[in-house]
């Protein structure tokens, strides 16, 4: 049976409003993910993600970066919001750690065994989180973004990184993608990038239509395959 529970925590006087998603027959502790949010805040679609995810054995708990009532409503909202935390990092940082620290507090979070995945703009925050030096097992993106103003501190990760990435993503530039791969090597980070062929961004995203014209679309394949390879990477982090 799984429980979807409403909290609020604190990150410096800010109140953030997380979902938490358990299997409340499951018994003990069990491996927590933290789940952030893509540019449209935290919404059904992360819920949903939760749910998938606890019905999986885990617990999740959606991270929010927004805080408290902050939710977009329009994409021009998302980009001013999204935009705000890709260009002052030390902030998406903190915020990430607040939620991480949510997570951590559980009673029924295995502290031990945690990771972090994310969306779009979720995805640029959870690769903030690993080069934060967060002691986490692993940290996934989907179609996120790479870059980032300081990839020196690549050398902090402690955790394994896998990124699912559209082929064909304009938003993710083929330099970015370069750029972060030499980013990994430079810092001998465990990592893994896949890429899925004919992808777009935001290709797990139902809402975002299916003609991949405009750059975003929702792609069936690249969705349902990364999952599986997510699957598969915290079955090898919490063996």
């Amino acid at each position: 049976m799984i429980s979807v529970d409403t909290i609020e925590y604190q990150d410096d006087g800010m109140t953030c409003e997380a979902f938490v998603a358990y299997d409340r027959q499951k018994k003990g502790k069990r491996p927590g993910i933290l789940i952030i949010h893509d540019w449209m805040g935290v919404s059904p679609f992360v819920r949903g993600r939760a749910e998938q995810l606890a019905a999986m054995g885990y617990i999740a708990l959606t991270a929010d970066i927004y805080g408290k009532g902050v939710r977009p409503k329009t994409g021009e909202e998302a980009a001013q919001l999204a935009g705000k935390y890709r260009a002052d990092r030390a902030t998406l940082r903190k915020r990430t750690h607040a939620g991480l620290k949510a997570l951590k507090d559980n009673p029924l979070t295995d502290t031990l065994r945690t990771a972090a995945i994310g969306y779009c703009f979720g995805g640029t925050a959870v690769l903030e989180l690993a080069r934060s030096g967060a002691e986490m097992a692993g940290f996934v993106t989907f179609h996120g973004g790479l870059e980032t103003p300081n990839p020196d501190e690549a050398r902090n990760i402690q955790g394994k990184v896998l990124v699912l990435h559209g082929a064909d993503d304009p938003f993710v530039p083929t330099p970015d993608v370069l750029a972060f791969q030499d980013e990994m090597r430079q810092a001998k980070a465990d990592w893994q990038m896949v890429f899925y062929g004919g992808a777009v961004h935001a290709f797990t995203r139902q809402d975002s239509g299916i003609d991949p014209s405009g750059g975003v679309a929702y792609n069936e394949k690249a969705d349902k395959r990364s999952w599986e390879a997510m699957k598969v990477f915290f079955g090898e982090i919490f063996a």
